[in-house]
């Protein structure tokens, strides 16, 4: 099976977008498929793009046994709608230029970004006369309005909700990350079950792996991680004023790290708060160092921010930390604190509770014996269900039903 995948959003670019389409991508490889992707120049999430891409038109390269076509985007950091749509509608663009280079297909996933990615793949899909198929990392514009970007009631909701309306009637077929999102596609958007096929974000146990026996806890040391962007969607307060009831904790460390439009707000409040039990790691870095901190840590936290309302998605970072052996500390309601519960591999508290997170961490130092069995949890958890092999594998059944039966 030939698969075009279209990703604005593709590594080193950090976050679940991009992820998920490198995850996607090396599954579907690993399991047999010869697999081309058309990708913006590296540029999220601020607007850095390297040397190397500046100003061509294209760039092809391979990546571990795949074509990865990358294609113009201005060096704009991924702030504000303006900024945003101005890279959404240049990717939409540049990503056509590919066509020549792509060569024949049997069926187009339009990974990211969310919705738009519809758009050039019809395009694709007309011109090669093969199926598309659509992800949904984020239920878009609805992502937007809970993080207070877009208010409900504007106009430019309404159109963007039509957009999303449009882009989902248009696919042959839908791969929300997340069993969260199937009420709302069917409900709000009327779709019927059948054209929606849940396929988590998974992840890559060749790199993300566990290091030592076990996990520090109990001793002098004790490392709690976050990494990731340092965008709007995270309660970083919530783990420095939990931090700061622990400052006087021997031998405890919360490390931050990541880039993003947050960067500078996260450090002028590390410095507000007199500190001396956080640092701060402002520096994007690749998926190997990624893991490599994960592993260097002994508990890692997701602290997502209250909006309001239960999340929907799941984070493909849970289950980066759940590879890596480690217990987890889940700030958040919905989704993601249901899969931590289902898989018994972190502690979950409230979004926006730092006592109740200041409170779990010591939990976690003081319980050796229960931070090792949450962390071998995950670890068992992610080899049975959410390596990249048993993704792609899903993922390429579900192509199947549309290139054998064309149902």
């Amino acid at each position: 099976m030939r698969v075009l995948v279209l990703a604005q959003y593709f590594p080193p670019d950090m976050g679940g977008g991009a992820t998920r389409a490198y995850n996607v991508a090396k599954g579907l490889r690993l399991n047999g498929c010869e697999v081309t992707v058309v990708a913006a120049f590296p540029h999220y999430p601020g607007g850095n793009v390297p040397k190397r891409y500046r100003w061509k038109p294209f760039v092809l390269e391979y990546v571990e046994g795949f074509r990865v076509i990358r294609t113009f985007v201005p060096p704009l950091a991924s702030q504000g709608l303006a900024k945003r749509f101005a890279l959404f509608l240049s990717f939409i663009v540049s990503s056509l230029f590919a066509a020549p280079f792509v060569g024949k297909v049997d069926v187009i996933w339009a990974a990211n970004p969310n919705v738009l990615s519809i758009f050039p793949a019809m395009f694709y899909g007309f011109f090669k006369k093969k199926p598309v198929v659509l992800n949904v990392d984020d239920l878009w514009p609805e992502s937007l309005n809970e993080v207070g970007m877009v208010d409900e009631n504007s106009l430019l909701f309404k159109a963007m909700r039509f957009v999303a309306s449009f882009a989902y009637s248009k696919a042959r077929l839908l791969t929300p990350i997340s069993p969260g999102y199937v009420s709302i596609l069917c409900g709000r958007y009327g779709l019927c079950r059948e054209k929606i096929h849940v396929v988590r974000a998974g992840v890559d146990l060749s790199t993300f792996t566990v290091a030592g026996d076990k996990p520090n806890c109990g001793g002098k040391a004790f490392k709690v991680l976050y990494s990731g962007a340092f965008s709007v969607a995270y309660d970083f307060d919530q783990i420095l004023y939990a931090a700061k009831i622990l400052e006087n904790v021997d031998g405890l460390e919360f490390v931050l790290q990541g880039g993003g439009e947050l960067a500078g707000y996260v450090k002028s409040r590390v410095k507000e708060l007199k500190l001396n039990n956080v640092r701060v790691i402002d520096r994007i870095v690749s998926r190997s160092e990624v893991a490599k901190l994960l592993s260097e840590a002994d508990a890692l936290i997701l602290p997502l921010r209250d909006f309001g309302k239960p999340y929907l998605g799941i984070s493909s970072k849970l289950y980066e930390y759940q590879a890596a052996g480690k217990p987890i500390i889940c700030c958040a309601e919905g989704q993601p604190a249901e899969y931590i519960r289902a898989t018994i591999s972190g502690i979950v508290v409230k979004p926006g509770d730092y006592k109740a997170l200041a409170e779990a961490v010591i939990r976690l130092k003081e319980n050796p014996k229960l931070a090792w069995e949450m962390a071998e949890n995950g670890r068992e958890y992610v080899e049975k269900k959410a390596s990249i092999e048993a993704v792609g594998l899903k993922m390429k059944e579900t192509f199947e039903l549309i290139c054998n039966r064309r149902c």
